[in-house]
């Protein structure tokens, strides 16, 4: 009788899943040392979630584990999130130099594209780590040997929300850049209206959507970790903590802040006094 959930499948896709994700940043770093650039780093963001969730669809297919439903839907979600957000990524960094995160952590000593334990430290261990952890959901659902239907629409149903907050979110921030009379100025139309950061708030949702479909399982609830991290990561250090920093400087940004969400969408001047 097949199991419920295999756990020793399991386990080869996470191996499966640490062997690529190793290839994944060695391959990255090697394009970083070449160009002299390691903000492509963040292209291979994108592309890392896609290669994990390609081989442990292909290696739970080889090992004829899983339900075809679950696994072709999870497949189909990071690939359409991933691509989208590597393209996204590539294009808007097409032509530009050393992202300023990474100059800095270099350092003025070294040449450009120099490999520090620094930059090891502070990028590529990190990344890949996270990478790895968030990418769990995803291993999950390639083992789930039955489909719980509503289970799966509602995940699919959030995973939708989520990449349309993200992807008009971005075009919308990338439409405002586009207009030199914008330049110091603070987008605060369209999505951006709703919450400071729409792109960052769809990028959760993404992920959560992601786990609910894989957790039709209880043995796949210990995978929300995944999400969980990537929200904490979102709101707290990579995403919003540090967009803010940088932009709190810019005129209009502090009234901005007092009526606009910090990361749920809510009706415009709505905003609790403690929200963030």
């Amino acid at each position: 009788m097949t199991p419920a959930f295999d756990l020793a499948a399991l386990g080869l896709l996470l191996a499966g899943a640490v062997a690529t994700v190793v290839a994944a940043f060695s391959v990255t770093l090697a394009i970083a040392r070449a160009t002299g650039r390691h903000s492509v780093v963040d292209v291979t963001w994108g592309l890392g979630f896609v290669a994990v969730a390609v081989v442990a669809y292909v290696v739970s297919g080889v090992m004829e584990v899983g339900d075809a439903v679950v696994r072709t839907v999870v497949l189909a979600l990071v690939a359409v999130w991933g691509l989208r957000l590597a393209i996204y990524i590539g294009w808007r960094n097409h032509g530009r130099g050393e992202d300023p995160r990474y100059a800095a952590m270099l350092g003025d000593d070294h040449a450009p594209g120099a490999v520090t334990s620094t930059v090891l430290r502070k990028v590529y261990l990190p990344q890949a780590g996270v990478m790895l952890v968030v990418s769990l959901p995803v291993l999950a659902a390639m083992v789930r040997a039955s489909t719980v239907l509503p289970v799966v629409i509602v995940g699919v149903v959030l995973w939708l929300v989520g990449f349309v907050f993200e992807s008009v979110g971005d075009a919308q921030l990338m439409a405002f850049k586009a207009d030199p009379g914008n330049q110091g100025k603070v987008l605060d139309s369209g999505l951006w209206r709703w919450t400071r950061h729409p792109n960052y708030f769809g990028d959760a949702c993404v992920w959560w959507g992601i786990f609910v479909v894989a957790a039709g399982h209880p043995l796949a609830l210990v995978t929300v970790v995944g999400p969980l991290l990537m929200t904490y990561l979102l709101v707290s250090v990579t995403g919003k903590e540090l967009t803010e920093r940088s932009m709190a400087q810019r005129p209009g940004y502090d009234e901005y802040v007092r009526r606009t969400s910090g990361f749920l969408p809510l009706p415009p001047g709505s905003r609790p006094a403690r929200a963030t």
